[in-house]
């Protein structure tokens, strides 16, 4: 096996966007993240809705009296 051709494997921080933080290796000093475990609906049970320039809100006025 080739030796010097594999990248270093060291302590890295993973930073998430809500603010978590913990340690992990992997060949980079620092990740940083939008959504982790601690914020991921899947894990968490609250439903996030990300509303883009008022889609639901708009889709639920469209559709309101409709559904019988």
């Amino acid at each position: 096996m080739k030796t010097d051709i594999h990248p270093e494997y060291a302590t890295c921080t993973v930073r998430c966007a809500c603010g978590n933080t913990w340690q992990t290796r992997s060949t980079v000093a620092e990740l940083s993240l939008d959504i982790c475990s601690n914020c991921h609906p899947f894990y968490t049970g609250k439903q996030k809705l990300v509303d883009t320039a008022g889609r639901v809100e708009r889709f639920r006025q469209k559709y309101a009296g409709k559904a019988t």
